[in-house]
């Protein structure tokens, strides 16, 4: 295979990857985000939980293998990005920690005290990502600080332009609106019809907000066919906001799906050829002087051929097999350690 040819290749499979991460991804955070807000006891946050429940963990592997590939294919864009942008991702590492030991945990105690603190983990683990992943994204299209080894000297705050703040505004709001839609098609009952109206809201706060940013990235680093990608992510933002008010919340969740697969295309169609983008373009950071070898790219096409519809068919499968909707009454009472009752026998010295 022709070197260069491989290394596009790797540069659109990075881009599936990233994909798939945040639309999976993207509807668990808004549901996270959601928890207080949609569940006013202890049976409807468990039943917001467990809308999530079987595909939470399954969906963040998209993260590690896109996180996987970059390093694999693009070693030069690793090493920087992750060095460069340390802290923000350090957070987005130690938020998505904390969210998934209050999933796997919240269960395990039948005490309220306890079920707060793991739901306080879920809100913080799902708030933290959604803001900041938009915050790097925009990092990336405005171009940083490289120094002539491809070194970051730009500092933390040089992350926080405006520019970089909307676009962590921008992936807040489509996370939000893409979770609220989420709820609205695996619920049914009052949290349904509130997230229905949530979903409403955040349609049109997305439109102001996503879409603002969009055309600033158009305009200031945009390329004339990207203009394709704002435009389709507008069409289907306001086909999801007339979706939701007619109650088809399928095509309303397929609508953000098409938004957050627009993004992704604008991301990365601004990029291209770069993958990191220097201040001074002789620093930047491209799909060529990035790369691995030649036979490194062979090995890994060769085999994301056998596995990726694999890995494709199964997520598929899972979603397929909890595709029901839930009710608060689906939901048992709880059961966990505080529940357990001793003998008085067995306390008798």
């Amino acid at each position: 295979m022709e070197y260069e040819f491989l290394n596009i290749l790797w540069f659109v499979l990075i881009a599936v990857l990233w994909t798939g991460y945040l639309i999976l991804e993207g509807f668990d955070f808004g549901v996270g985000m959601l928890l207080p807000v949609l569940g006013k006891n202890d049976k409807q946050r468990r039943l917001v939980i467990n809308t999530i429940g079987p595909v939470w963990d399954g969906n963040e592997v998209w993260l590690l293998t896109a996180g996987g590939a970059t390093f694999a294919a693009f070693p030069e864009w690793y090493a920087t990005l992750f060095s460069g942008f340390y802290i923000p991702l350090f957070l987005i590492l130690i938020a998505l920690i904390v969210r998934g030991i209050a999933f796997e945990y919240r269960s395990k105690i039948n005490d309220p005290k306890w079920k707060q603190r793991c739901d306080w983990g879920i809100i913080f683990g799902s708030w933290v990502p959604a803001i900041l992943w938009g915050v790097a994204f925009a990092n990336l299209i405005r171009g940083v600080e490289l120094d002539a080894n491809h070194q970051y000297v730009g500092g933390f705050f040089a992350l926080l332009s405006p520019f970089a703040l909307l676009g962590g505004l921008t992936t807040l709001v489509l996370f939000l609106l893409h979770g609220a839609l989420f709820l609205a098609l695996k619920t049914d009952g009052d949290i349904r019809y509130q997230a229905r109206a949530l979903a409403a809201k955040f349609a049109l706060a997305a439109i102001v907000i996503a879409g603002g940013w969009a055309i600033w990235a158009q305009l200031e680093y945009g390329k004339p066919w990207t203009w394709a990608a704002v435009a389709l992510a507008a069409g289907s933002l306001i086909a999801a906001y007339f979706a939701n008010a007619r109650g088809k919340e399928g095509w309303a969740f397929t609508s953000t799906t098409l938004t957050l697969l627009a993004a992704v295309i604008l991301i990365f169609g601004v990029l291209f050829p770069n993958v990191m983008p220097a201040n001074n373009p002789e620093n930047s950071l491209n799909i060529m002087n990035a790369a691995s070898t030649p036979y490194t790219l062979t090995v890994m096409t060769w085999v994301a051929v056998i596995l990726t519809p694999v890995v494709l068919l199964y997520q598929g499968w899972t979603l397929w097999v909890f595709r029901k909707r839930l009710k608060v009454e689906h939901i048992p009472e709880s059961i966990g350690l505080a529940t357990l009752s001793v003998p008085k026998e067995l306390l008798k010295d």
